[in-house]
């Protein structure tokens, strides 16, 4: 395997100029196990490789296998055309692609950014995970060019597979027993296969093998606390940064949900092979990957939408059955690895801030003009986005990182994004409606926009934007230099301790530093029952949603929360009901333009 760099120079020429960067990366090539992929020149002086396959499509037989590593070393590798994703719901993680499912079974590609690769070697190696639910999104929607340019480190973006496809427990193919043939976790299992064709590859794209940080947002973080805990992928990398995550998975019984044993489960495979007309008694593992991928997708996607989804299942193979949580927190697992956690101010304002509960829409002038947006009740708003989003933070930061200091993991880190300053406009204020944002801070650590039109907003063209991609920037890219992150300013961002559980404020200006507002989960609790802000129903619902929403459920506490003040809410029922009236009245629940 080599790097191939030959400049074709024209047989005429007497006195030809020297080729600039781009002409020079037209014949740029490197020889990989998968292929020769050529070489394309990006923003900043950047090099990107793209759409590089890490594994053998997992079709027939591979559909709910390992997937199997990828030795044509001879072929050639081209871009594809359009984007490529693993089946999935049209969404806004896919880019705005149409239809109501897209994506093909053979999608386990990645994409590598690097600085001028004539220039480096030897450099920081950075592997992103998609987030999306673990059921939609895919690598062409990020751009970390700009950030391999000005950090000096190597990015590779992978996709894996999402939903039924990536996540799948059944006797049909795992046993009476689901135990038999336990392997559940495909999509987790295509991350370490992307891990091991980095480790062969990444030195040909002048990056170091043995220095790998794993990143990812939302369900990339949650598969960053995922490969943590698995006991399956020990020297594959060696810092992580999981990025608002959480730690929740089912057993093996709960992903398959027989006769809906367990009602707070949503799509589990029983239910899924139902509505595919087959017999979950008699259905066996060849039908089952017979069924065509768009049928799949519609019978687990037009289920119920109120409950847990069946991504990751302790299948005691790549995920221990005792669960993440608990296994992050057991020395037997641990990778002992520099790990940094965290979560935005305001998580839950991507779903509320579009919610026609708590949002109203209206068109003054014209409709052909963009709708004006306006907080019906911003004290309800701003406490229930306060809390939740606090809520989310115990259960993505401060319960991991507490367990994975029980495990003896010494070198932990912990931050929270708090960046808000977007313009407001007379139809958007978009600081107030949308503030830090969950998935908001990766625009920050690309240097670029993401999402369309609406990102442009959230990452605009200002000083203090600069100044937070500056922040960003440096602390991702020093701690996977050093597995410390640093800020521009060279101050000390201490270790987390459990006991006084600190963490680095992200923001500009006097509002970066260390701050100690952390409160645990029965004081919001307490707030939450103090408050006079909320009815007696939306009390309920915050509550609902702090103990099950959140982290590990836990619904036995929501039945006795303050002497049973909520017993006799069902929330589940109270949030249909509500839905079913925003429904109603506006046509859906959020609004969507």
């Amino acid at each position: 395997m080599r790097v191939i760099a030959t400049l074709f120079l024209s047989f005429f020429c007497f006195a030809c100029s020297a080729p600039t960067p781009e002409e020079s990366l037209v014949s740029l090539a490197v020889a990989t196990t998968s292929g020769v992929v050529s070489a394309e020149a990006g923003p900043e002086g950047s090099t990107i490789f793209r759409d590089i396959p890490f594994a053998k499509p997992p079709l027939g037989d591979g559909r709910w296998a390992a997937p199997v590593a990828l030795e044509t070393p001879d072929r050639t590798i081209s871009p594809k055309t359009k984007p490529v994703m693993c089946p999935q719901p049209q969404s806004m993680a896919s880019g705005g692609a149409e239809g109501d499912y897209i994506g093909s079974e053979d999608c386990l590609y990645l994409d590598i950014y690097t600085p001028d690769i004539s220039k480096v070697g030897g450099l920081p190696v950075m592997l992103w995970i998609h987030g999306g639910s673990n059921v939609t999104g895919h690598k062409g929607t990020y751009d970390f060019s700009r950030f391999a340019a000005r950090e000096g480190v190597v990015v590779v973006v992978i996709n894996y597979r999402l939903g039924p496809f990536g996540w799948f427990v059944h006797p049909a193919l795992n046993g009476a027993d689901l135990k038999t043939s336990p392997l559940a976790n495909f999509g987790t299992l295509d991350m370490v296969e992307a891990l091991r064709w980095t480790q062969r590859n990444i030195a040909l794209f002048g990056g170091n093998q043995n220095n790998v940080t794993i990143f990812g947002e939302s369900a990339g973080g949650r598969n960053v606390f995922s490969l943590l805990a698995s006991p399956v992928t020990e020297g594959l990398f060696h810092r992580a940064i999981a990025q608002s995550g959480h730690v929740r998975s089912l057993t093996a019984a709960e992903a398959h949900n027989a006769e809906r044993e367990f009602p707070m489960v949503d799509r589990g495979s029983w239910e899924v092979v139902r509505a595919l007309g087959l017999s979950n008694a008699s259905v066996d593992a060849s039908t089952l990957r017979s069924v065509p991928a768009i049928d799949l997708l519609a019978a687990y996607f037009e289920l119920d939408e109120d409950h847990i989804q069946p991504a990751v299942i302790r299948d005691g193979v790549v995920v221990p059955e005792e669960g993440v949580l608990t296994a992050l927190a057991d020395p037997r697992y641990a990778k002992n690895v520099p790990v940094m956690a965290g979560t935005t101010r305001d998580e839950v304002t991507l779903w509320l801030g579009l919610s026609r509960y708590f949002v109203d829409v209206s068109y003054p002038l014209t409709k052909a003009l963009p709708a004006k947006l306006r907080i019906k009740d911003p004290t309800l708003y701003d406490f229930w986005v306060d809390m939740r989003s606090r809520g989310w933070k115990l259960g993505a930061v401060d319960d991991p990182l507490s367990g994975m200091s029980e495990a003896g993991y010494t070198d932990l880190y912990a931050y929270r994004y708090d960046w808000d300053e977007q313009p407001d406009n007379y139809f958007v204020p978009f600081s107030k409606i949308l503030g830090a944002a969950h998935a908001s801070e990766i625009a920050f650590i690309m240097g670029a926009p993401m999402y369309g039109d609406i990102g442009n907003y959230m990452y605009p063209d200002t000083d203090s934007a600069a100044e937070m991609t500056e922040i960003m920037m440096t602390a991702w890219s020093a701690f996977a230099n050093e597995g410390v992150p640093r800020l521009p300013d060279g101050r000390d961002w201490p270790r987390y301790e459990p006991e006084s559980p600190a963490f680095m404020r992200l923001d500009v200006g006097e509002q970066l530093g260390l701050s100690d507002d952390v409160l645990t989960r029965n004081e919001l609790l307490e707030r939450v029952a103090a408050s006079d802000t909320v009815s007696e129903l939306e009390r309920c619902l915050l509550v609902w949603e702090l103990l099950t929403a959140v982290g590990v459920p836990s619904y036995d506490a929501y039945q006795v929360w303050d002497g049973g003040r909520c017993a006799d809410v069902d929330a589940p029922k109270e949030k249909r009901r509500i839905r079913e009236a925003l429904e109603a009245e506006y046509g859906s629940v959020y609004f969507s333009g």
